[in-house]
């Protein structure tokens, strides 16, 4: 038996600003969503033509405040196909948050507070 990662989600408190984040930052599009009747809530789910996994970006009208992601111990990864130009594009943003010369990575946040790992090509 095998299991095909198909999506993760993040709960989001501004869609627009985050759907604007992801495709500046990373190039993520909407795909497709979800949006019931009654609008209490939108899931967006975004991605690009490298993969098939899709980030699902959910929405909750009746959400007063930002979420609390505790100790943000969580994260999803990209490698880009230029690594350099991702940096200076993301520096140029001033969305890292957190770099470590020695293992070659780095990281940006997105305007609800997920990190989300660049590694280099191998």
């Amino acid at each position: 038996m095998t299991f095909k990662m198909i999506h993760e989600n993040y709960n989001v408190f501004d869609l627009k600003r985050s759907m604007a984040f992801y495709e500046e930052a990373l190039g993520l599009t909407e795909r497709h969503r979800i949006e019931p009747a009654d609008g209490s809530y939108l899931i967006v789910y975004i991605g690009n033509d490298e993969s098939d996994f899709e980030l699902e970006l959910t929405w909750l009208r009746d959400r007063k405040e930002p979420y609390n992601l505790g100790d943000n111990e969580f994260h999803l990864a990209f490698r880009p196909d230029d690594f350099d130009a991702a940096h200076e594009k993301h520096q140029a943003m001033g969305c890292i948050c957190f770099e470590n010369p020695a293992m070659g990575i780095y990281f940006i946040e997105d305007p609800d507070g997920y990190w989300l790992e660049i590694v280099p090509n191998k």
